[in-house]
């Protein structure tokens, strides 16, 4: 990067890049949408979401090429990482095979995104977790299976018994799956942000997410439930709670630092099931920004407590970047 010029926040047209392109507009910051051709009118649509200028490519894996990585680095780059990013492009590859800095430690994609390393780390963390089964004969209650990456739920599935998982696992034996069993509770999507420049982490928001047909099965309880994400609801969480959310933030940040050293910071987000017992169960990490912080544009009932103005996570990035710039230490916050 080019130590001296403002640098320029980019991301892929997709998930919550509006929410990111707008906050960053806020903060004064040049933008650069990575957009696919069929996707340039939406973007182009919203008078204070779009971007400054626009990298149109065919399709998102393109932004791998050397020529497309170049033209990142030519206009000082620095590029938010969200679930689409994740996973059109693969967190191997944008470990290994991309250049430009990306916003937070890049290699929380990796432990987010690997079952087994995630174990790891939020057991590190000591933070409770589902009971997970290697062997589909040992399974002893309603399980669910899902698949890797960040797919949006997209063809989980729930099972009882061996037999009806080898039923429903037919064709997608080869895939990474992880069997674990299912957790009741009102689902909890704690919405973090963790600033090394501060050293202070904050609790933005929360929400909890519409998947397809199983929040409405109960009317016909029939078919095939699914799990595919369609949107997000806002959520206040009882305020005695928010003491083990903390908590369970803090404790996740110290053990990134042990595991991959410098560690998580940026936006992430916990998946938890709050029991009846009004316990936590985590079921999986999103170490980068989240969709459901889409429903805070001008900042959530938790993030007033932090800022007297709206800060949305999109704006709070472009906050830590341009805090970054400013102070000359943008190599903090990026990898």
């Amino acid at each position: 990067m080019i130590a001296d010029k403002t640098p320029t926040i980019a991301t892929i047209c997709s998930h919550s890049a509006l929410q990111i392109f707008h906050g960053a507009r806020e903060e004064n910051m040049p933008t650069l949408g990575i957009c696919t051709k069929d996707r340039l009118d939406l973007y182009s649509s919203f008078p204070k979401a779009v971007p400054d200028d626009f990298l149109v490519i065919d399709e998102f894996p393109q932004v791998l090429e050397a020529n497309i990585q170049s033209k990142l680095t030519a206009q000082n780059s620095i590029v938010v990482p969200h679930g689409s990013f994740v996973e059109y492009v693969g967190p191997q590859k944008l470990i290994n095979d991309f250049s430009p800095p990306i916003f937070g430690n890049k290699h929380t994609l990796e432990w987010e995104s690997d079952r087994i390393k995630e174990r790891k780390w939020l057991e590190r963390s000591g933070i409770r977790i589902p009971k997970e089964y290697e062997n589909p004969a040992d399974i002893d209650r309603t399980v669910i299976v899902k698949f890797s990456g960040a797919k949006g739920g997209r063809g989980f599935f729930l099972a009882n018994s061996q037999e009806e998982f080898q039923s429903k696992i037919s064709g997608r034996e080869n895939e990474e799956y992880t069997i674990q069993e299912w957790a009741m509770g009102t689902r909890y999507y704690p919405h973090y942000f963790y600033s090394p420049l501060r050293g202070r982490l904050e609790i933005l928001g929360f929400d909890r997410r519409d998947e397809s047909n199983i929040d409405e099965y109960y009317r016909v309880n029939q078919g095939e439930k699914s799990f595919v994400v369609v949107g997000n609801k806002p959520l206040a969480v009882r305020e005695s709670l928010l003491p083990q959310l903390y908590k369970m933030g803090n404790n996740l940040i110290k053990s990134s630092q042990q595991l991959f050293g410098p560690g998580l910071f940026g936006p992430f987000c916990l998946e938890t099931v709050c029991t009846d017992k009004l316990e936590f169960i985590t079921f999986e990490i999103s170490g980068r920004i989240v969709a459901g912080t889409n429903l805070y544009p001008h900042g959530s009932p938790y993030s007033f407590y932090y800022y007297d103005e709206p800060m949305s996570t999109g704006k709070r990035i472009a906050r830590e970047i341009k805090t970054a710039f400013e102070q000359g230490q943008l190599e903090n916050i990026t990898t």
